[in-house]
Order: C-alpha cells, then structure tokens, then sequence
C-alpha cells in the first residue's frame, strides 16, 4: 500500500469512527441518556478533527504545487468523511429534540 492510499484510509477510518460515535449517541438520547449522548458526540469530534486535518494537509500540499491524483477511493474517502460530518451534525439536532422531548414526557 503506497503512501496516498494510508492517508486515505486513515480518512475513511476517522470519518467512520466519527460516524458511528454520532450514531451512539443518537441511541444514547433516546434512552435517556443525554450525559452520554453529549460525550459520544465530543469524542466523534475528535475523530473529524483527524479527518479533517489530514484533508486540510491534502488540499494544501496540492495549493503548493504536489499533485494528487484523484482515485475512485480517494473519491470514496472524500464522501465518506463528509457524510459523517452530516451525520454528526443531525445527531446534535436529534439530540436536542430527544431532550425537549423527554422534558415534555417528564413534567410532573
């Protein structure tokens, strides 16, 4: 394996872990456990960071001058992490509506 294909998989890696983090914590507010659901989401945080850092990397050695030749995996780790920062991004939202919904349930 050559040294563009580890950076990729090392996006693909990251962004998925972030991605079933985020879902985690979805499964975590809706028994309830917001606590939880909150920690999932600061670790899937962390994992994007890499991701996104190692992207960043990517796009500024090629603003510099070293070309990337563009594969269908590199294609698929691109639309791999950027799914995952959408689903990261809807489980906040669901988070907040399982909480607004739980309180609702709750009031005694």
């Amino acid at each position: 394996m050559n040294e563009m294909e580890m950076i990729i998989f090392e996006i693909i890696s990251n962004g998925g872990t972030a991605k079933g983090l985020s879902y985690e914590a979805i499964a975590s507010a809706e028994e309830g456990n917001f606590e939880k659901a909150d920690e999932l989401l600061k670790e899937a945080d962390e994992y994007l960071v890499k991701a996104h850092q190692i992207q960043t990397d990517l796009i500024q050695s090629e603003a510099a001058g070293k070309h990337h030749d563009v594969t269908v995996l590199f294609v698929h780790a691109q639309d791999h992490l950027m799914t995952s920062m959408e689903v990261r991004t809807l489980a906040e939202n669901i988070i907040k509506m399982n909480k607004r919904l739980y309180s609702l349930e709750n009031k005694g």
